[in-house]
């Protein structure tokens, strides 16, 4: 019996090459050019460099669907495979080529880093055809890698703390400033403001996903997503409120098994409400985020929140943001903490004249102040499980799209 065969790359993904290959010596190179050449009908993608020329690489293009890298001569290599794993979609194959090493380092690199395979040099062409090619060329079934991708909950003790804002500007940290592979979605279909606060008009296919949820898989999740940057996506709806909508147990659960596929970071905005979607999502997350603001009624359901019983993938408690912090007339942060029992994680300056202007723009309030900014930055450190690159200035082909009022009071228009 044949064994079976990997799905072909993605359709609907023309950007997602099938193979690319980091070779840092000849004899390598050549190695791999032999051994794969009859593992893809197109030419072989195969280029000189090490494993931090994969990670630059990596930073500026698609991830392929199977990656070859070459960790030879690397001190650290698996702090290296760590990095490479933040700057690659959670889906990729990636085979490893290196020094001749012990056990324990081949099972690190394949259990505990996700990698599919490892080959110690020299290669031969006879080596990299038996257990390579056929990974390549789709005839080996893949493990999925372990590492996948960090689910990240952000909500608001009670309406109004600007947990949408936090989480949008999240989110924005991760795909744009840090440049890894994020989705922010947004499971209120009536009201949520993701979508209008980056100006942009989403479509039903977050609907037709938690209507259908049998039929969700990572092609759908990714139509459904509206591109807000290069590696930021918006997973959002805006339905009209005498419109149905039913999703059933486990719905969240097909949904981020889907984004974890595609996305490194999922920060999805979610209020809670008794609704199956909204816990079954803090339930699934690895992190939670409450946001609260220096009132009382804030502080009483931020308690009533952090009392929610974790869950075994959260390894922590709920990160704590105390948005508007320095608000006049509020409670101190010192009453806070002593009312809550614990320590303010984040705190977030009271800037109600730039967060205003920013939604009107529909744009990021983190280009805005460098206060702000900072608070995200923070915050994205103690939600990520992964070291964060440092945040780069946003190019200028990432900025949000141009305001328009009109397409943000119409959107069907």
């Amino acid at each position: 019996m044949p064994p079976p065969e990997l799905p072909p790359p993605e359709p609907g993904r023309p950007d997602r090459p099938s193979m690319i290959a980091f070779a840092s010596d000849g004899q390598t190179e050549i190695a791999l050019r032999d051994g794969l050449a009859d593992a893809l009908p197109e030419a072989l993608d195969i280029r000189r460099g090490g494993i931090r020329a994969a990670i630059a690489a990596m930073q500026k293009t698609a991830t392929p669907r199977v990656l070859i890298v070459d960790i030879g001569g690397q001190d650290q290599p698996l702090e290296a495979l760590a990095a490479l794993a933040e700057v690659t979609e959670p889906d990729v194959i990636v085979l490893v080529v290196g020094e001749p090493g012990d056990l324990d380092f081949y099972r690190a690199l394949t259990r505990g880093l996700g990698a599919r395979d490892y080959l110690p040099k020299p290669l031969t062409r006879d080596k990299v055809a038996l257990h390579f090619a056929p990974v390549v060329s789709g005839q080996a079934v893949s493990e999925q890698s372990v590492l996948g991708s960090q689910v990240i909950t952000v909500t608001g003790a009670r309406g109004g703390t600007g947990a949408s804002t936090i989480a949008l500007n999240l989110a924005w940290h991760f795909g744009v400033l840090a440049r890894r592979h994020t989705v922010l979605l947004d499971p209120d279909l009536y009201m949520g403001v993701a979508a209008f606060l980056l100006n942009l008009r989403p479509g039903p296919g977050l609907r037709l996903a938690l209507e259908a949820p049998d039929r969700i898989d990572s092609l759908l999740a990714e139509r459904a997503a509206v591109p807000a940057a290069d590696r930021l996506h918006v997973l959002a709806g805006h339905e009209k409120l005498t419109t149905p909508i039913t999703s059933a147990p486990g719905t969240a659960a097909a949904l981020l098994e889907a984004l974890r596929r595609r996305y490194n970071f999922i920060v999805a905005d979610v209020p809670f409400r008794p609704d199956p979607l909204c816990r079954e999502l803090l339930d699934l997350a690895n992190q939670r985020v409450i946001v609260m603001e220096p009132t009382l009624a804030s502080l009483r359901d931020a308690l009533r929140l952090l009392a929610l019983p974790a869950t075994p993938g959260q390894t922590r408690r709920a990160i704590v943001v105390l948005n508007r912090a320095s608000s006049s007339g509020g409670i101190t942060r010192k009453q806070v903490e002593d009312s809550l029992g614990l320590t303010v994680d984040v705190a977030i300056p009271n800037l109600p004249r730039q967060i205003s202007v920013a939604a009107t723009m529909g744009e990021p309030a983190i280009g805005k102040h460098g206060g702000f900014r900072a608070a995200i930055a923070d915050l994205a450190r103690q939600a990520a499980p992964v070291r964060l690159a440092e945040a780069a200035t946003v190019p200028p082909t990432q900025a949000a799209p141009r305001f328009s009022l009109r397409r943000l009071l119409h959107p069907a228009a």
